[in-house]
């Protein structure tokens, strides 16, 4: 396990989620995301929970919005997306509002170590965004208390292999101020906190075949060429990192019992 450091809004807004950055991000990801596989994985892991609609979630980390406008659009579910970072949340609520869907999707920023709710959602769903908190003992359980028996979890993260890790993987962790586990140490981690019929997978795989098209899409995009060979090392360094096992990525699934 690593360690993370404070993070916090100041901390997002001015490192890892310049506004810059983030309309870089989308442009690889696909209008309105900002995390691997854009809409398509978005659109698979939603349809995966089965949520009858009008059914609330809560999506941590909403980012641009991407998977709660789909929710709302396609499954006729209700949303509340909550993020740290107020560049993210700017760009978001501007884009709920040219949608028209603000009587379906709140969006607000909001710490998910803070949240008070009780047994009031009927699903929590969030993409690549655990990895930013260290306290995952409490962030489990503050999730499962804002859930109805019965309630599911679903959300992809960022993993690790066993260490020791190579020193450029070690490197990036500490610069990004990561908090990484193996997938079956994140999964004790859940089942720990109370959630039961707790399942991991490994879709590393999957992230390597994102990461190699989406530097086919950079190559084509119409952006100055610093930004593309900023972003060409970024994703090849990520490419490599996961072939070589440091960087995973994990989908994790569970419920509350009723």
């Amino acid at each position: 396990m690593t360690h993370a450091k404070q993070v916090n809004q100041e901390f997002l807004d001015t490192s890892q989620y310049l506004t810059s950055s983030i309309l870089q991000y989308e442009a690889v990801y696909g209008e309105d995301f900002v995390s691997p596989g854009g809409r398509q994985m978005a659109a698979e892991l939603i349809g995966r929970m089965g949520l009858a609609p009008a059914s609330r979630v809560l999506d941590v980390g909403c980012g641009l919005g991407g998977s709660a406008f789909l929710m709302a659009r396609e499954y006729g579910l209700q949303v509340d997306g909550i993020d740290l970072s107020n560049n993210m949340l700017e760009l978001a609520n501007a884009k709920l509002s040219a949608y028209g869907l603000a009587e379906h999707v709140k969006l607000k920023c909001e710490d998910c170590l803070e949240l008070e709710c009780v047994e009031y959602y009927d699903a929590v769903y969030s993409r690549d965004v655990f990895l930013h908190i260290e306290d995952k003992h409490r962030l489990f359980s503050v999730l499962k208390k804002s859930l109805r028996p019965g309630g599911q979890l679903l959300f992809t993260d960022y993993c690790c292999g066993d260490e020791p890790w190579s020193e450029d993987f070690a490197t990036y962790v500490e610069n990004r101020g990561y908090c990484l586990h193996t997938l079956p140490d994140y999964a004790g981690l859940i089942a720990r906190a109370g959630f039961k019929q707790v399942d991991h997978q490994d879709i590393t795989d999957r992230f390597i075949k994102i990461l190699a098209s989406d530097l086919e899409r950079i190559a084509d995009m119409n952006i100055d060429d610093a930004d593309r060979i900023k972003l060409e090392q970024s994703w090849s360094q990520k490419l490599r990192r996961s072939r070589a096992g440091d960087h995973r990525w994990g989908l994790f699934t569970a419920v509350k019992e009723i």
